[in-house]
């Protein structure tokens, strides 16, 4: 399909280490997907769901040992340990591959290599990016094309002189998660990828690639990718402003990234876009702006919880050409549910181990008992989306007006604050802390530190991912201003205090007006906090007081948070700009 003498060697290279006994190419013609699928459920690889109810839309599971992201499996291998850092997992790479060879050999016997050529963002534009994975699986393949630009118009955008693909090897192999391994060699524009079936590891477009080898690119030719959801906010006078914000998985970013404008807004003509809901490549644009794209073509989010509250244009979306991933199987008409879907579970279901299902049994503190695992999955397609942006297929992106971090805090952060500068933007970044969730395996419910939300995807050293920051704010001349926002902030009950879900806009309309200086805010030790009567609570059941509680900065806490941050920054070593370290100073001083 390629006249390019590196893709076909490399190829070749790797068809003779895996032994497929066929090798096919994905062109992202519907007759090849069509065929896929079919092939897919005559194997049992996927089950062909209602086609009345959603049509277009697939079930799968995975292996019962293979249903997250495995971050102590997870490899940066550099040459040197030092341009990986101390918190991502190293190994020099000639010892890595050694090792990785053993297990790919012959992993593909029996089996179809398929070849698919894919664009991270639109073919051909500047932020653009090309990459070819290799898989044994076709629900990878059929994953891929929706959430990624795939066929022959990627090939056509890659001259025959053009090395500079990132190569993706993916196997099944035996799911053995003893030999679980996502490797990445940022210096070679590879990653291989053995013994996992699950999304997260497998879909190399993703994560890996869009992150973790992105963010080791971005360092080098001056751009950067992002853990970031792009969403625009339309005014009544047709004016739309762009945010970019970092949150960790299962910290309401899907649910903000497709917010419903509550109806106080929407009858005044408010409408909110999704450019993206997962990752941000940003670039310096001619005029000093940062402009975004989302380099993805789909969604990849978490089941359980999506419902037609917390997130109807989420829902909208997997109506039709969705992939779901370890949800539960309704047997009455062969559609799906998970938990937090609605107050009906199904009464003749499997559950998403494939096994006989009784909902009577549910105890929601028992996460054993749940019908869809709590890392369920559905791959959407973005343009399915209600909200889609009109600028989603923009090669030049959309401009960034505010940068906005965030994570769940019962009692620290304030439900807004801004930053003082951006280097002061970049430490408070860099402080964010949040509960785990199953998005990772692993303990749930552990606050850690999660810097811009990229702990486990900074593809090189996080001191120097900082260090990258600051220098992007000196080449930005018309900055965006930077926020941190918490909407978990709880009483002593455990309650949540804000409310959440599309009542956020409110808060993002004050950080916009922020951006323009309509508004004036309150200095603190940690930044400044919004003048209470300056976010709009009609039509909310809080008033002002309660408003004033959620912006409170306790000094007391702030002091214990110190030392959270000095003993991260002491994990990271001595590669922590001094910028940081002056910030982090001027905070204990400003506490004291």
């Amino acid at each position: 399909m390629t006249t390019n003498k590196y893709v076909n060697e490399w190829i070749k290279e790797m068809a003779e280490l895996t032994c497929p006994d066929k090798i096919v190419w994905i062109d992202g013609s519907d007759e090849q997907r069509e065929a896929l699928r079919e092939e897919a459920c005559a194997t049992s690889e996927m089950f062909k769901l209602n086609q009345d109810k959603l049509p277009g839309c697939y079930l799968h599971r995975t292996a019962v040992n293979d249903v997250a992201r495995v971050e102590n499996r997870t490899f940066i291998c550099t040459e040197t340990k030092e341009e990986a850092g101390n918190i991502n997992n190293w190994m020099a790479p000639a010892e890595m591959y050694e090792k990785l060879r053993k297990l790919y050999k012959g992993s593909y016997k029996g089996r179809t290599m398929y070849v698919i050529p894919y664009s991270m963002g639109i073919p051909g534009s500047d932020f653009a990016k090309i990459g070819i994975e290799l898989t044994d699986s076709i629900y990878v393949v059929l994953n891929m094309l929706i959430m990624t630009r795939v066929g022959t118009k990627v090939l056509a955008a890659l001259s025959d002189d053009d090395a500079g693909f990132i190569k993706g090897l993916h196997a099944r192999a035996d799911l053995d998660e003893e030999n679980r391994y996502i490797v990445h060699f940022p210096q070679d524009n590879t990653i291989w990828s053995i013994n996992s079936g699950y999304g997260g590891n497998v879909l190399l477009g993703k994560k890996c690639f869009a992150l973790r080898i992105a963010s080791y690119l971005g360092r080098k030719e001056g751009w950067m990718a992002e853990h970031m959801l792009i969403l625009g906010i339309e005014y009544p006078d047709g004016e739309i402003k762009y945010i970019s914000a970092a949150f960790p998985s299962a910290c309401g970013k899907t649910n903000l990234a497709m917010l419903i404008p509550p109806e106080i807004y929407s009858k005044q003509g408010y409408k909110v876009w999704c450019v993206g809901d997962d990752i941000a490549w940003l670039r310096v644009g001619a005029d000093g702006r940062l402009w975004a794209v989302n380099p993805e073509n789909g969604f990849f989010g978490v089941a359980p919880g999506t419902n037609d509250k917390s997130n109807p244009n989420a829902l909208k979306t997997t109506m039709r050409d969705t992939i779901f991933t370890n949800v539960v199987h309704n047997l009455d008409d062969n559609t799906v549910w998970w938990e937090g879907l609605d107050k009906n579970p199904p009464a003749n279901a499997l559950d998403w181990k494939g096994n006989k299902w009784d909902y009577t049994k549910y105890d929601k503190k028992d996460k054993s008992t749940c019908g869809a695992h709590p890392n369920s999955r559905f791959t959407s397609m973005a343009i399915n989306c209600p909200c889609i942006s009109s600028e989603f297929n923009n090669p030049a992106g959309v401009p960034i007006s505010a940068i906005v971090f965030g994570g769940r805090r019962a009692k620290t952060a304030p439900l807004v604050y801004q930053s003082r500068d951006w280097n002061n933007g970049v430490f408070v970044g860099s402080i964010m802390a949040s509960e785990t969730t199953a998005a990772a395996a692993g303990a749930v419910g552990v606050v850690r530190r999660d810097p811009m939300a990229m702990l486990p995807f900074a593809g090189y050293n996080m001191g120097d991912y900082f260090k990258h920051w600051i220098e992007m704010g000196t080449k930005i001349t018309n900055k965006p201003l930077i926020f941190n926002v918490n909407w978990f902030r709880t009483d002593d009950e455990g309650n949540f205090i804000w409310p959440g879900f599309g009542d956020n806009m409110r808060v993002l309309l004050w950080i916009l007006a922020r951006c323009e200086g309509k508004v004036d805010a309150v200095e603190t030790a940690i930044g400044y906090v919004p003048k209470a009567e300056d976010i709009n609570i009609e039509g909310l059941d809080i008033d002002i007081d309660v408003v004033k509680e959620l912006l409170t900065v306790d000094k007391a806490v702030w002091r214990e948070e110190i030392g959270g941050i000095k003993e991260f920054y002491a994990k990271i070593g001595d590669t922590v700009p001094t910028e940081l370290k002056a910030e982090l100073a001027a905070l204990e001083a400003n506490l004291a």
